[in-house]
C-alpha cells in the first residue's frame, strides 16, 4: 500500500472487539466492573464501553472526571487515585457528584473530609500494598498502606464512611491468577485485624492480554480464582466485589498503521515511536505483533528481522525488536502494529511536533484474543484496510 500518502500514523478502531470485551466482563465477573479510564480515554472507547454495558468508571484525575461527566452524565465514577489535589477532591464531590474516594494514609483521609465538609455519604476505599511478583509491570512501592499500619486506617475510615471498601493492585499484565487470591487472603487478614465490617472488595486491574511471548492463562481462570477467594473473606454478608480492568477491555480494540520513511540495512525508520503509541515497546521492551500491509498476501514471503526507530530526534526512540517483516520492505511501505488499544495513544506526546493521528474503523479480527480463541490467528495482510484507506 504505497499509492496514498498518509502523513500521520493511522489508528484502526475495532468497535466490535471493544463491545465483546465489555460484554465478557459484564457476563462473567461476579461483581461490578469499573473501566480504568487511563488505559484509553478516547471518546469512541468511553462511548463504546458504555453502549456495551460498562457504566462504572475508575477515574484518576479531575480531567478524567470532567471527561466522563461531559460524555456520560449518567455514569458512575470512583476517584481511586490514592493521592489527590484538594481542588480535585472538592470539585469531584460538589460539582460532579463523586462519592467514592481512595485513601492509603490518614493524611489523605483528613484531606477528603476537610474538602467535602465532613460529608457523611462517602464510600472510602483503603488501598492496600500487595506484591506485584506475578505481573510484568510492578505497581508496588508508590501506593498502598503497609500491612502493619493497614488495620488502624481501615478502622479509622470505617468511622467516617457510609460504605467502606478495601482495594489493591497486583500490577499490570498479571500472568498468574494466584496473584489475586493471594492478595485477597492478605486483605482478609487485615480486615479481621481491624475488627470492622467491610462493604466492598476491589481487586483492581491487572487482567492480562496476549502479546508475543506472553500467553497468560484463560481469562476465566482469573475470574474463577477471584470468586473462590472472595467466598471465605471476612467481610459483610452482602459485601460487593469490584474490579478495574483497563488493558483487558481495550488492548485488542486498536492497532496503529505506520509508514516507513527510510530503510538503513535492517533498521527501519517509521513515523510512530516511543513518544507515541509505542511507549511500552521501548520502555518495557515489549515486541508488539507487527505485519506488513500489502494488498497481495503472496508478497509476504521471505521474512527478515528488523529493528525500528521512531520519528523524533531522540536516540531513545528505538525499538530493537527483532520484528519479522518481508525482506524487501522499503520506504513508502506501511506496517500495522497490533494490540495497542491500552496505553498506546493515551501515552502519546507532542514531542518534536509528532503525536497526531488519523482514525479509521475496521472490522477484522485481532492479532490474538483473550475472549474468543477462534480469533487468535492474525488476519490476512492488508485485510483490515477499509476502502477509503486502500485507495
Amino acid at each position: 500500500v504505497r499509492s496514498r500518502h498518509l502523513e500521520n500514523p493511522v489508528v484502526c478502531k475495532r468497535p466490535d472487539l471493544l463491545s465483546r470485551a465489555s460484554r465478557w466482563f459484564q457476563e462473567n465477573f461476579p461483581g461490578d466492573v469499573l473501566y480504568a479510564v487511563k488505559a484509553n480515554p478516547s471518546d469512541w472507547v468511553i462511548d463504546g464501553l458504555y453502549a456495551a454495558g460498562t457504566d462504572f468508571y475508575e477515574v484518576a484525575s479531575l480531567s478524567e472526571i470532567e471527561l466522563i461527566a461531559k460524555r456520560l452524565p449518567q455514569a458512575r465514577m470512583a476517584y481511586l487515585h490514592p493521592v489527590k489535589s484538594r481542588l480535585s477532591v472538592r470539585k469531584a464531590y460538589f460539582d460532579y457528584g463523586v462519592r467514592i474516594f481512595a485513601i492509603d494514609c490518614e493524611a489523605e483521609l483528613a484531606k477528603i473530609l476537610e474538602e467535602t465538609g465532613n460529608a457523611r455519604d462517602l464510600t472510602l476505599m483503603v488501598r492496600l500494598a500487595v506484591s506485584s511478583e506475578h505481573a510484568l509491570f510492578s505497581l508496588a512501592g508508590k501506593f498502598g498502606i503497609a500491612a502493619d499500619a493497614a488495620p488502624q486506617l481501615i478502622k479509622l475510615a470505617r468511622a467516617h464512611a457510609r460504605e467502606l471498601g478495601v482495594s489493591f493492585h497486583i500490577g499490570s499484565q498479571c500472568m498468574e491468577p494466584v496473584a489475586y487470591s493471594g492478595a485477597m487472603q492478605a486483605a482478609s487478614r487485615l480486615i479481621a485485624a481491624a475488627g470492622v465490617t467491610v462493604d466492598i472488595v476491589d481487586v483492581g486491574g491487572g487482567f492480562p492480554c496476549i502479546y508475543p511471548g506472553m500467553t497468560p492463562p484463560p481469562m476465566q481462570d482469573f475470574v474463577d480464582a477471584i470468586e473462590a477467594a472472595f467466598e471465605p473473606m471476612l467481610v459483610h454478608d452482602n459485601a460487593r466485589l469490584w474490579c478495574e480492568p483497563g488493558r483487558a477491555l481495550v488492548a485488542e480494540a486498536e492497532s496503529v498503521v505506520a509508514r516507513i520513511d527510510l530503510r538503513k540495512d535492517n533498521t527501519l525508520y517509521i513515523n510512530e515511536g516511543s513518544y507515541g503509541a509505542l511507549f511500552d515497546a521501548v520502555h518495557a521492551s515489549w515486541r508488539f505483533p507487527i505485519r506488513a500491509l500489502r494488498q497481495n498476501p503472496a508478497d509476504l514471503t521471505g521474512l527478515d528481522e528488523f529493528s525500528l526507530f521512531g520519528p523524533t530526534c531522540d536516540s531513545i526512540d528505538a525499538m530493537p525488536g527483532p520484528y519479522a517483516l518481508p525482506a524487501d520492505i522499503a520506504e513508502g511501505d506501511y506496517v500495522e502494529i497490533g494490540m495497542l488499544g491500552a496505553y498506546g495513544t493515551s501515552l502519546a506526546t507532542g514531542f518534536n511536533g509528532f503525536g497526531q493521528y488519523d482514525y479509521v474503523t475496521v472490522e477484522d479480527k485481532p492479532c490474538a484474543s483473550m475472549f474468543d480463541t477462534s480469533t487468535s490467528a492474525p488476519a490476512a495482510s492488508g485485510a483490515f484496510i477499509d476502502e477509503e484507506f486502500a485507495r
